[in-house]
């Protein structure tokens, strides 16, 4: 039975992070997918820009050597560097010296054909003649981005249309991948629930018969085996009651009344006495009477038999539980190990434990935490390694 709630357990966890990674390792391909097609579809569509403003831009030269031609001819008559409105130009030598410019930018990629650069688009050109010694020709024209402005719409529609349609793919893929543990888990789970349901009886059965045996008129050797019985059914039923509480508690309504919390809290303790005694643990009480609180008697019992069952289990030999009761909260303080500072905020996570040296499934302060919120019952929790817990159970 522990094996098989230890299987479940594990296979929680290992659905949660067998969803966690392989959700977050499918988001980061698709980003990665979608950047990569986004930037080979700009780098397309700019060279596609880039080819169509060459053409205009190679007539543009053609006109401009002629220009330059006639200047070269005509040099000695007319020193006026050719100029036009729809463009502006520069002339290098061989030595990719400057000769002259009215270009916006101060420097140009002679290597290139044609680029752009600082919202404007350059055109570089061989001419066959070296007309004022000039062997590169520039031409630059006024980049109004338009289309960078369609491109970026286009890539953030397709982008957002193609991760939606990637999400809905990953989700597929998910239930398909998780399917089978969570068939598994489905079939453990069903099969723990049935079977904590028949062990009701016999574990009900079991606790009942030993209380009522006097072990006063037993001989020692008899009456060490029947204590251990009871210790070993008690902590079964304990394991028993957590296991039905986690099941049903959504589907049993409360059967909330006025209750009497230091008689509770005396029925506990004679109920846990015999699991304290072997521990050598003692019980020290100090109970205001007629402290009266509205809730469920079964749910207060579990909310008190947990903290108690901690206490002992992680309580030292010869070690002692201090429980009090005032007007508006219980207090029961231990003499155990005590617990780091940094696990304190995640004691009431189901399954966690930080001393498998003892027993348990890590659910109890996940059950107690669940009664308190539902009563609205504030609970604090401090401890000091090697000195002892103290928890602390207030309301209004």
């Amino acid at each position: 039975m522990l094996a098989l709630k230890n299987s479940v357990i594990d296979l929680h966890h290992s659905e949660k992070k067998t969803l966690i990674g392989f959700f977050s390792l499918y988001i980061t391909l698709c980003i990665v997918i979608l950047i990569f097609i986004s930037f080979v579809y700009y780098k397309f569509q700019k060279d596609l820009m880039l080819s169509e403003k060459r053409i205009n831009l190679q007539n543009y030269s053609n006109e401009f050597i002629i220009r330059l031609k006639q200047l070269h001819i005509n040099f000695d008559k007319s020193q006026v560097y050719p100029r036009d409105t729809r463009f502006k130009s520069a002339i290098y030598d061989s030595d990719k010296q400057l000769i002259f410019s009215t270009l916006k930018s101060s420097h140009v990629q002679l290597d290139n054909i044609v680029y752009t650069s600082n919202k404007t688009i350059h055109f570089i050109k061989e001419p066959e003649s070296y007309y004022l010694g000039a062997r590169y020709v520039i031409l630059e024209i006024e980049d109004d981005l338009e289309w960078f402005s369609k491109i970026e719409q286009e890539i953030l529609i397709f982008t957002s249309i193609g991760l939606i349609f990637m999400l809905f793919i990953g989700y597929w893929l998910l239930q398909l991948f998780i399917k089978p543990m969570r068939d598994a888990m489905h079939l453990l789970d069903r099969f723990i629930k049935d079977t904590t349901h028949e062990l009701n009886t016999p574990i009900s059965a079991i606790v009942a018969n030993v209380e009522m045996i006097d072990t006063s008129n037993l001989d020692e050797k008899l009456a060490r085996k029947i204590k251990r019985i009871d210790i070993g059914a008690k902590t079964v039923s304990n394991i028993y009651q957590d296991l039905t509480y986690l099941t049903l508690n959504h589907q049993i309504m409360s059967q909330n009344e006025y209750l009497d919390v230091g008689q509770i809290l005396h029925q506990r303790v004679e109920y846990f006495t015999t699991l304290a005694n072997v521990k050598h643990i003692a019980f020290k009480m100090n109970i205001k009477e007629d402290v009266i609180l509205f809730i469920d008697v079964k749910k207060l019992s579990k909310l008190i038999d947990n903290l108690i069952s901690n206490a002992i289990k992680y309580n030292k030999i010869n070690g002692s539980i201090q429980i009090t009761l005032s007007e508006k909260n219980f207090t029961i303080e231990d003499s155990g190990k005590g617990i780091k500072k940094e696990q304190l905020d995640l004691l009431y996570e189901r399954y966690s434990r930080f001393d498998k040296s003892v027993g348990g499934f890590g659910i109890g302060l996940n059950i107690v935490s669940m009664i308190c919120k539902e009563y609205n019952l504030n609970i604090h929790i401090s401890s000091e390694i090697s000195i002892g817990t103290k928890v602390d159970v207030s309301w209004k």
